[in-house]
């Protein structure tokens, strides 16, 4: 150790940090410049990786939850030489790779995309789950360590509540987190928000907690050496630290601790930019050089990085040669490719509630698919998760050899967990819960859609026909806004999201067969409480079920048709009710339609989309969401019926006598619509 070189090191990531923001005119200068020396401890002396090779999956990760630090990040990065000088310099600018939050770059060491405060830790816990998983099932050898960096407001959100509990709960000795805690907040001191012991709070979860000066290297040294021998619990490492550390006045006074420092470039603070520069030991005129002896330093810092990884790789290179079925099998699960699955295989009874089909090819996937992690917000016997849970066991401390996490209820954190689980690599998530509280996990399936991450969201109890439980459990509203994303572009320009409302239980197999195939983006699987009677099919349902791959396809075709009927869901049964009427009384030749993806259906060749749904028809669509839902297949011709009000606490069928939902009232509503 070389304490010059220690402060230098820091000193420079400070000046590279408030010069990135003093140029972009825009950042948090004052946080990086507190977290400096804890980052340049962990990077030069703890974190593993191989700096030519930065996907390797057997690496330590990095989830940085305080978004609003990234220039913290591109400066221990650059100093790393994972940017080059340009990079930095262009900090918040156009088509840079330095965005003002960190957004997922592997290559560059960016582990995830954050932000949004609170989700980053959390995914952090989710790669670390995922690490103990993989570790279970292929030896001790695999001990890369997850490190996490928050700040006092991701400690505030309250899905930190369910990070810790869980990270606690399940001994993640593998994770340690460093908490930048310097008592100053965006708009106030800490003291003016909250009077907790943050301490106590992690203790009390299960974790090791150690509060030290975020600025003594001795003391960084120490802690994390001591969480690298953790054996039971996870690291909370309190790191007591100086907004804007380093910070002084035109006249050389220091300048620091003051909330202003936080968000805003330093020159338009108190503080002097260029004295603070100065006593930082930078050139003013040069803001964005290493110091000289600091890249020496850091040369030798990448030598023996490689060194090590070197070595690792050779252990690792030992233990495939000695495990060959054992390596194929991780060399698949890293790879993201599925076994030979026959969903059509899956055996359904009639008349299945969609959960209950669901559960019957969770139940296969468990006994097919090895590297599945599936959870539930306590829900698992009623979200019929319990189909996985069954061929399985559940994650505990100690004991990752099953494969099921009973998450509590905590929807975000389970869903913020996944993403994690999914950035890891080498295990598919899914999580399950009612549809009416994806209100709840909604940043959290945001961030998925921006990541680009193939999770699996299951949400059951699909529309009013909870019946009972009345209108807070009751989601009307919930399908609109999920469809949104199926109209959102990822930065790769695809659909960002798949939403699947099967109608049967045979669409559901084949549902779950296109989110499994669905490497590339979340996916939403739409599921009913209530029994539903299966659609007609002329010779095999599932086989018919398969032209739901293409987002939408007729499940009764006649020629030259009156009208088209359109649904998703379990309004399209609702549908068959309808025409056998129309058909029976008043003699119309009626095709109907189910759209379990309206994005996918959009993708298809026009020809196909006119074939389905043509524009010289009159087009009737049903849902038991807001109209809106299907207002734009139906298009000009169209008429929509749906619901526009909160639902009631009322048996089902009694909600579907009372809201228009039975096949006569359908036929009824169609007639006039004709009329």
């Amino acid at each position: 150790m070389n304490k010059e070189i220690d402060q230098l090191a820091a000193d420079n990531i400070r000046a590279l940090a408030i010069a990135m923001v003093e140029k972009a005119k825009s950042g948090h200068p004052g946080g990086p410049m507190g977290g400096a020396d804890y980052m340049h401890i962990l990077y030069s002396e703890f974190f593993n990786y191989d700096p030519t090779d930065m996907e390797w999956p057997f690496r330590d990760r990095f989830f940085m939850d305080a978004g609003h630090l990234s220039s913290l990040m591109y400066a221990q990065y650059y100093l790393l030489g994972n940017f080059k000088k340009e990079d930095i310099s262009n900090f918040r600018q156009w088509g840079s790779v330095t965005p003002g939050h960190p957004e997922v770059d592997v290559k560059r060491g960016i582990e995830n995309t954050s932000g949004p405060l609170g989700q980053g830790h959390t995914m952090g816990v989710g790669a670390a789950i995922a690490a103990k998983f993989l570790k279970a099932r292929f030896g001790d050898w695999m001990n890369h360590k997850i490190y996490g960096f928050i700040s006092d407001g991701g400690v505030q959100e309250e899905i930190s509540q369910g990070a810790g509990r869980i990270a606690g709960h399940l001994g993640l000795n593998n994770f340690i987190m460093f908490y930048d805690s310097n008592d100053v907040q965006l708009s106030s001191k800490t003291d003016e928000v909250t009077s907790e012991d943050t301490a106590k709070k992690y203790e009390a979860w299960g974790w090791k907690v150690v509060t030290i000066d975020g600025h003594d290297h001795e003391q960084i040294r120490k802690a994390l050496t001591d969480a690298n021998a953790e054996t039971e619990k996870p690291t909370l490492i309190i790191g007591e630290t100086i907004m804007g550390k380093g910070c002084v006045t035109a006249d050389g006074s220091i300048y620091e601790g003051y909330t202003e420092l936080h968000g805003k470039p330093i020159g338009d603070t108190g503080a002097d930019y260029q004295k603070t520069m100065e006593n930082l030991g930078a050139d003013v005129n040069n803001p964005f050089d290493v110091y000289g002896k600091v890249e020496s330093f850091y040369d030798n810092v990448l030598e023996n990085k490689k060194k090590n990884a070197e070595a690792k790789k050779q252990e690792i290179a030992a233990w495939k040669a000695s495990n060959k079925a054992l390596s194929k099998k991780l060399d698949t699960f890293l790879s993201g490719k599925l076994p030979e699955l026959d969903f059509g295989s899956v055996e359904h009874k009639s008349g299945l509630a969609t959960r209950a089909a669901s559960s019957n090819v969770l139940g296969y996937l468990a006994e097919n698919v090895e590297n599945m992690i599936v959870s539930s917000a306590d829900l698992s016997n009623s979200d019929k998760t319990d189909g996985f849970l069954k061929k399985t066991t559940v994650l505990k401390k100690g004991d990752f050899s099953g494969a099921f996490l009973q998450a509590g209820v905590a929807e975000l954190t389970m869903a913020t967990i996944a993403n994690g689980i999914a950035l890891h690599g080498g295990i598919i998530p899914v999580v399950a819960t009612f549809f009416v509280f994806s209100d709840y996990m909604k940043p959290a399936i945001r961030l998925s859609c921006i990541q680009e991450l193939p999770v699996k969201f299951v949400w059951t109890h699909d529309a009013f026909r909870v019946g009972e439980d009345g209108p807070t459990h009751q989601p009307v509203e919930q399908e609109a806004q999920i469809r949104l994303l199926e109209k959102l572009k990822n930065h790769n320009h695809n659909q960002s999201f798949l939403a699947l409302r099967p109608a049967d239980s045979q669409e559901t197999s084949v549902a779950w067969k296109m989110a499994m195939e669905n490497t590339n983006t979340p996916t939403g699987l739409i599921l009913s409480r209530q029994g539903i009677q299966d659609v007609p099919a002329a010779s095999d349902r599932y086989e018919a079920a398969l032209e739901a791959q293409k987002g939408g396809y007729l499940v009764q075709e006649t020629a030259d048709a009156d009208v088209v009927l359109i649904a998703n869901g379990s309004e399209v049964s609702t549908l068959v009710d309808a025409a056998k009427l129309l058909q029976d009384k008043d003699g119309l030749k009626v095709n109907i339609a189910s759209i379990p993806s309206e994005g996918i259906f959009r993708q298809q060749p026009v020809d196909y989309q006119h074939k389905i749904i043509p524009v010289d028809k009159p087009i009737f669509g049903l849902t038991a969401g807001l109209p809106v839902n299907l207002e734009a297949l139906a298009g000009p011709n169209g008429k929509v019926f749906g619901l526009e009000h909160f639902g009631y606490s009322a048996p089902a069928k009694v909600l579907d006598e009372k809201f228009g939902f039975t096949g006569e009232q359908v036929y009824k509503q169609v007639m006039e619509f004709l009329k």
